[in-house]
């Protein structure tokens, strides 16, 4: 498995895992799919060097997973902070695709500037809790009912670690 910065041409399917995830209500707010079109201004903002956009290819063919960093809250005094996303195409997870995306991360991180990443994870998304749980992220708070889907009012929790 090969994890590698996320190239232009990369984007259908990191858009194509996106909206994979969206009928099941676990991983994302969005109920409609996106489009590449839409998401190329969002592409465009991830920066190799500080706030990266990797891709995880299984013998670099095409991407089955990737993990984004994001700033947190848009301020200079978070700068060292950022918010972690990872998704994993519904075919290949289980594998561990998940989980070597966010170890990358995470030993990446010093090198980036960062000292604290944030999760932001529904609640009820067992697997997502279970993954940042296992890589030493605790949970930092909870936002009760802050999110609806299907009309059902859903918390989100949040989960931090220190590196």
């Amino acid at each position: 498995m090969v994890i590698r910065h996320a190239q232009a041409d990369d984007l259908p399917a990191i858009v194509a895992i996106y909206n994979a995830s969206i009928p099941g209500r676990l991983a994302t707010a969005d109920t409609e799919p996106v489009s590449v079109a839409a998401r190329e201004p969002w592409f465009r903002e991830f920066d190799p060097g500080r706030r990266p956009l990797w891709v995880l290819a299984p013998s670099g063919g095409a991407p089955a997973g990737w993990l984004g960093l994001r700033s947190f809250y848009g301020r200079p005094a978070y700068g060292a902070t950022v918010e972690v996303a990872v998704y994993v195409d519904p075919g290949a997870q289980r594998r561990g695709i998940a989980r070597a995306l966010l170890a990358h991360a995470i030993e990446a991180a010093p090198a980036l500037g960062l000292r604290t990443l944030l999760g932001f994870i529904f609640s009820h998304n067992a697997p997502s809790m279970c993954l940042f749980e296992r890589a030493g992220f605790g949970v930092w708070g909870r936002l009760p009912r802050v999110a609806e889907l299907d009309g059902v009012a859903r918390d989100l929790s949040i989960l931090g670690r220190e590196v």
